[in-house]
């Protein structure tokens, strides 16, 4: 599973999941703490459709934090102030850089999660739908 795509079910799933993998790094290796969670600005990138061109839409306030595992540095950064799980993700994609062998076992485990979230976007896109006004049946 690519890095991205790991980081997106972390994010947008349980929060617990990305505790309980970072749980069992913490009590397996020493993690050292290169930079602590703290926060910071982020230009968000949007490209404009008529001329294909890229453009800053704004600012978003980030939490990121780093870690070192066995001489691998992991990168967490997540939107808004979550300074907990910046770090689990640190601790994470550190674990995967190292090839410990618990990252091994935590891909069906992602996959379960990303089957979840998709399920629960399909729910709520299900609900929206049901107040969707259809303009071209309306009398006028």
């Amino acid at each position: 599973m690519k890095r991205r795509r790991r980081t997106e079910i972390l994010i947008q799933g349980d929060f617990r999941l990305a505790q309980k993998f970072a749980e069992a790094i913490i009590h397996n290796y020493e993690c050292q703490e290169v930079v602590a969670p703290r926060y910071g600005l982020t230009m968000i990138k949007m490209r404009e459709s008529a001329k294909n061109s890229l453009f800053y839409i704004g600012e978003v306030l980030v939490t990121e934090a780093k870690v070192e595992i066995n001489q691998c540095i992991g990168i967490g950064i997540v939107a808004g102030m979550q300074d907990e799980l910046a770090k689990y993700l640190a601790i994470i994609d550190a674990a995967y850089k190292a090839n410990l062998p618990e990252t091994e076992g935590w891909g069906t485990q992602l996959i379960e999660a990303e089957q979840r979230i998709k399920k629960e976007k399909a729910r709520v896109q299900a609900e929206l739908s049901e107040t969707k006004v259809n303009f071209e049946t309306m009398d006028v």
